[in-house]
């Protein structure tokens, strides 16, 4: 599918990137060690042995950095702040560390000066380990105050700099992999050869339960606090949404594929927005789910000013037929579906990418954004989308920069954003994975998302990829110019 419709003169383009993932300089200023720093230092966790202590080197190279985005033509770039960076301690009442805010400070004024809008995540999976140490992390309920504290540093110190934060990343994503697969830090799983304790019947429950009421605890914070009226001050929770497509049309793998989205993506984005769990997840986990008192019910409800999405692929959904592998991330706690990239014919639905679980597969993207319009009645915003190109750790830099595998995936998952648009979703933004190759996570180096290679034997030095000029194009070609004109006469111009 392609399609000449275009993207609205007020939407945000650009990139993204974790603190963990690119920052290094672990020790620089004050910094205690997160769970990453520690985790990362056991090789066998991770897939090349290596650390997170070099990361990109932003911490060093961020005026370069900033510099590379504009050349790319952004208007926008997410970024995640440390939070053992700002207050080592990690706890309550702990001093924030002065020389961390102002390096903060300071690129995101360098941001500003150059056109680009901070879309800025208060936590990407790095807490203090001190924390982690002292009662389990987010096992415990005390992590909520100690999060709503470090919050409250990051507001009032740069608040003033952004209008639009994201409390928490894919808390899906690292309550399965931090609690209970053990593929992640702080790493505890049930299987005694990843992890030397952690329960993953249930650990995983508690933990999402914890991030859903520290996320609603900031944004009550934020609201009451900081947005002070200013209704371009914004809040959201980022959800890992992949789309799972019905194998075929028969009631079993209908009920499967909603199955699917509701104890993997609904588990977080239904509370956010509804109040409560999704009834399919309660009935699948039973009394392991912790339940939300009325209260907190009422916390919860209405605790995100728009649905973020990070979306990387679409996977066939059907009723399980086969054993289950205990390691399939996907179906985590439902093992009654299974998941394929294969259809009902056996024709695979787009080829491997870099890593297994992710695929080119726009006409899913483009589903999934129709149904969280539909189910949610919210703006929608695309936090991180993006893939690896087969072999690309494993080819020379002068051919890796010719990725034309990750070009066609960014133009058809743009052009469904587009038709979308053109339809009457409301899509606001776009942040790509990634600006850089990075660290990630138990990849190590060895997987590449960047539209800007990483030279990691020569002094960590940039090259833009041609994916980079590829979408820098695109959306110059397909962006509204017109000033001054309404949305509903914008739909009609660039409709299709």
């Amino acid at each position: 599918m392609s399609t000449t419709a275009t993207f609205p003169s007020d939407f945000f383009f650009g990139y993204a990137t974790a603190s963990a993932q690119v920052e290094g300089a672990p020790n620089a200023d004050g910094k205690s060690p997160s769970i990453w720093d520690v985790w990362s230092h056991d090789p066998s966790h991770i897939k090349d042995g290596k650390t997170v202590d070099a990361g990109t080197g932003f911490y060093e190279k961020w005026r370069e950095d900033i510099a590379l985005m504009k050349s790319y033509g952004v208007n926008a770039y997410r970024m995640s702040l440390s939070w053992p960076r700002i207050v080592p301690s990690g706890k309550k009442g702990g001093e924030a560390n002065a020389k961390a805010i102002a390096w903060y400070r300071d690129v995101l004024l360098e941001l500003k000066a150059n056109g680009i809008t901070p879309f800025v995540t208060l936590y990407h999976w790095d807490h203090p380990q001190s924390l982690q140490e002292e009662y389990g992390g987010w096992l415990s309920e005390k992590m909520i105050v100690d999060f709503e504290y470090y919050s409250r540093v990051c507001f009032e110190n740069f608040g003033d700099l952004v209008e639009n934060w994201f409390t928490i990343n894919e808390p899906n994503i690292h309550s399965m992999h931090g609690y209970k697969t053990g593929q992640q830090a702080p790493g505890r799983s049930s299987d005694r050869k990843i992890s030397p304790e952690g329960d993953s019947s249930v650990e995983h429950l508690v933990v999402g339960h914890h991030l859903l009421l520290a996320h609603a605890t900031v944004v009550k914070m934020y609201r009451e606090e900081f947005k002070k009226g200013n209704e371009k001050r914004q809040i959201a929770l980022v959800v890992n949404a992949n789309w799972g497509e019905p194998m075929d049309d028969t009631p079993e793998s209908i009920l499967a594929a909603q199955v699917f989205f509701d104890c993997n993506s609904g588990w977080f984005s239904d509370p956010i927005v509804f109040g409560d769990y999704p009834q399919t997840l309660k009935d699948i986990c039973g009394d392991k789910l912790p339940q939300f008192t009325e209260e907190e019910k009422k916390l919860v409800k209405g605790s995100t000013d728009f649905i973020a999405i990070n979306h990387y692929t679409t996977m066939m959904i059907k009723k399980r037929t086969t054993p289950l592998d205990p390691s399939d991330q996907w179906n985590s706690f439902v093992p009654d579906i299974e998941t394929s990239f294969f259809d009902k014919d056996g024709k695979e639905i787009a080829p491997e990418a870099g890593l297994i679980w992710c695929r080119t597969v726009p006409w899913g993207f483009g589903k999934l954004l129709d149904y969280l319009w539909k189910r949610y009645q919210l703006p929608i915003y695309i936090s991180e989308n993006g893939i690896t190109c087969p072999n690309e750790n494993d080819i020379p830099r002068e051919e890796a920069l010719h990725d034309d595998f990750r070009i066609n995936y960014f133009t058809t998952y743009c052009d469904q954003m587009a038709l979308k648009i053109s339809e009457g979703v409301p899509i606001k933004c776009y942040l790509a994975w990634a600006f850089t190759d990075n660290y990630e996570w138990q990849e190590g180096y060895s997987a590449r998302f960047g539209v800007t290679y990483i030279d990691y034997e020569d002094g960590l030095k940039r090259y833009p990829k041609d994916s980079a000029w590829a979408l820098k194009k695109y959306f110059e070609e397909r962006t509204a110019k017109e000033e001054g004109i309404n949305d509903e006469e914008g739909r009609d111009r660039r409709c299709d």
